[in-house]
């Protein structure tokens, strides 16, 4: 087994940059509780439990300074990054060891761990944040607009300090944003995992990592279906179970905002969708019609190069309307001058409907 997967390079200047940020913000890790190694119980018994489904409603402990030893030869900035992201994890049982570098890049990195024997598992994927990813994000407030802010235990955040400082950007606001983009993937993650989507099996999440299944082999990572060429057979098969996956999605009321065939994993003829944290409110976002409209017309172009073709503005629309949604979303009147003949003629319309 090879234990020192290298598929990307890890950017080591960037991970420099964020470790002043990482270490500052010790927030708290959600974590479930685990039983205790020596409780004079069955360990049979005790690893059966711990191999249930795991609770969403997860207690919330407070990340403790780590000195984590793994197998994973990592330079000594890495290290240090690793160990900040993930020794909560590894002292919490959750994880014995990180093997190898999955995949880097400037928006996360994603590690393969072994899992702790507890868990029911063998292995672990652990997605950690830039910092920076959410500052630079282009065009965040069009997937923020609407979207409550949530803190590390996925509550709604109220208080008045709280939100001056994410909308003044200061560096606290920014630690707050980086928490609330993580909680909101988790937060998707679990609700798909219950409603049966295809999606990595969400574990824990702490202030800087989120833990989850992992989707291939030791040494062999799941590909982007961007990747994979499909027999025409196989490609209507796997078109159908995306659209069932987006549909889990328009039930709850979420668009996955980035969805395309790189954000989506191919093994053993089957598919799993990734990267949710810019997961769009369909109740409060009134960008999500054209928003869903991109991530339909990205997923049909792949599935046409594979023989199988649809006309993605009709198919948007058809699920879009099944699922009780409007075509047009209402204007804001914010966004109306009463002074403008078409501004009033447009509240005028909205007030027969």
């Amino acid at each position: 087994m090879n234990q020192n997967i290298k598929p990307e390079l890890f950017d080591l200047d960037s991970a420099i940059e964020d470790l002043d940020e990482v270490i500052s913000n010790r927030s708290a890790v959600r974590v479930r509780n685990l039983p205790a190694k020596n409780n004079g119980k069955d360990p049979k018994l005790v690893a059966k439990k711990a191999r249930q489904a795991p609770d969403p409603e997860l207690a919330t402990i407070q990340e403790a300074e780590s000195d984590f030893h793994f197998t994973y030869q990592a330079s000594r900035h890495e290290a240090v990054w690793i160990n900040s992201s993930l020794g909560g994890f590894h002292q919490q049982q959750w994880l014995d060891d990180v093997l190898g570098l999955v995949k880097g890049g400037k928006e996360a990195t994603v590690y393969l761990c072994s899992a702790n024997p507890s868990i029911g598992t063998d292995y672990l994927a652990a997605k950690v944040y830039r910092p920076r990813m959410f500052r630079n994000l282009k065009n965040d407030a069009v997937y923020q607009q609407g979207r409550l802010k949530l803190d590390g235990s996925g509550n709604q955040i109220t208080n008045k300090g709280m939100l001056h400082a994410i909308q003044k950007k200061t560096e606290y606001g920014w630690e707050l944003t980086h928490t609330s983009w993580i909680e909101y993937e988790y937060e998707c993650l679990v609700a798909l995992s219950k409603a049966g989507g295809d999606v990595p099996r969400p574990y824990a999440r702490g202030n800087n990592a989120i833990l989850m299944s992992y989707i291939g082999e030791p040494g062999m990572p799941a590909p982007a279906l961007a990747a994979v060429e499909l027999t025409r057979a196989e490609a209507r098969r796997l078109f159908d179970q995306v659209i069932h996956n987006v549909e889990l999605l328009l039930q709850s009321n979420r668009i996955h905002g980035d969805l395309s065939a790189y954000n989506i994993l191919y093994w053993d003829g089957e598919i799993t969708l990734i990267d949710f944290p810019q997961v769009i409110d369909l109740a409060a976002n009134p960008n999500g019609l054209r928003i869903f409209e991109r991530d339909i017309a990205r997923v049909c172009a792949y599935f046409a190069r594979q023989g199988v073709s649809h006309d993605p503005r009709r198919l948007a629309d058809s699920l879009w309307t099944a699922h009780h949604l409007e075509l047009v979303t209402p204007v804001d009147p914010l966004y109306l001058d009463a002074e403008k003949p078409e501004d009033r003629k447009i509240w005028a319309s909205q007030q027969k409907k």
